[in-house]
């Protein structure tokens, strides 16, 4: 059988979905794979997707005609097509054109939509899907969607974040100081300012954080949309909170804090509870999506929109010492079940060589 050639194609490129494609490109490189990316070039200057062999084809993240058949000609000769999220999914399928060419399509994360908007996209994940030979989804309820939405095959393929470098940051302490908690508990949020992430839920729960002693100080990591609303809220309630945009050494940030807070929503398999529990960070968290099956019993979940129930929890932990110290062991012990990276790139190839092989390439 000659060398598999598979494409793998991005839209805008969600942080998580660029670095997974980023560390499967380069693993199937290893094993063999003659890979091209197809993405916006921006995505390549961040990523650097065409390094260690992998070819980089530029292609914009649009529907018109010339993006699509700019996306063609760099699937030609594919013997797979691989595309990561809803709207290259789409763009995939339509560069296709019903060419004897697999595609298998990752739903690494939903959107979110009202009225007309959610009708289009309820449309969208549609033809994704059924477009596709094979859905793999990264948590389970992304597979009963994908399901629900008419895929022909819909598998489980839960996506572990790929270890960061470690960060040349200052010790904690020296973070701390600079953030302003030295003798005071610190709570952080890492997260776009955006409306499903539920940062005014969690404003409400820094409010009810005011009566204790000493007052913690909730840092949020993140830049968006929401920022100038979140801050006049901040200001006219007077709470302890810093808005400290985006920053290089988030996780460091993360590291140093006595408890996280995810109050999302929606999450698949999110990267900022990974990073937590491998820390041994004690996490507080919304029961949704994916979140339950990724941290387990290592993690304390609370209803989304319920900031009782979220100020609750996190006061509870930070008056309970013991028990940070038991989720803090806890963290690692779950993240050590997670699928590596590695278990990611075996379970796709061999997916690939099941969708080859029929086809006699």
């Amino acid at each position: 059988m000659s060398q598999l050639r598979a494409v793998q194609v991005l839209g805008g490129g969600s942080a998580g979905s660029s670095a997974h494609v980023g560390s499967l490109a380069a693993g199937l490189v290893a094993r063999g794979v003659r890979v091209t990316v197809c993405a916006p070039a921006a995505l390549d200057r961040a990523y650097g997707f065409s390094a260690g062999g992998v070819h980089f084809a530029p292609v914009p993240r649009r529907s018109d005609p010339a993006a699509v058949a700019a996306l063609r000609a760099a699937c030609a000769g594919a013997d797979v097509v691989h595309a990561h999220g809803l709207h290259a999914a789409v763009r995939a399928a339509l560069a296709l054109g019903g060419q004897r060419v697999p595609l298998v399509v990752t739903w690494h994360t939903r959107a979110h939509a009202e009225g007309a908007r959610r009708r289009l996209l309820h449309l969208l994940e549609r033809k994704a899907v059924r477009a596709a030979a094979v859905v793999l989804a990264t948590s389970s309820d992304l597979v009963d969607r994908a399901r629900s939405r008419g895929a022909r095959d819909a598998r489980l393929a839960p996506v572990s974040a790929p270890l960061p470098p470690l960060p040349a940051a200052p010790p904690a302490d020296k973070l701390r100081a600079e953030l302003g908690a030295v003798g005071r508990p610190l709570i952080v949020a890492v997260g776009s300012l955006v409306p499903h992430h539920g940062y005014g839920t969690l404003l409400e729960a820094a409010a009810a954080w005011r009566g204790l002693d000493p007052v913690p100080l909730l840092v949020v990591v993140g830049e968006g949309r929401e920022r100038a609303a979140l801050r006049r809220r901040i200001t006219a309630d007077d709470l302890p909170v810093e808005l400290l945009g985006s920053r290089s050494d988030a996780t460091a940030v993360l590291a140093a804090a006595d408890v996280a807070v995810l109050p999302s929503r929606w999450e698949s398999r999110s990267t900022v509870a990974q990073e937590a529990l491998r820390a041994g960070v004690p996490l507080v968290a919304t029961a949704v999506g994916g979140t339950p099956e990724l941290v387990g019993d290592a993690a304390v979940l609370v209803p989304y929109a319920d900031a009782e129930a979220l100020s609750g929890a996190v006061a509870r932990l930070l008056g309970d010492p013991a028990e940070r110290a038991r989720m803090a062991a806890d963290g690692p012990r779950q993240a050590a079940r997670w699928p590596s990276e590695d278990d990611s790139i075996v379970q796709v190839l061999a997916l690939y060589d099941e969708l080859v092989q029929p086809l006699g390439r």
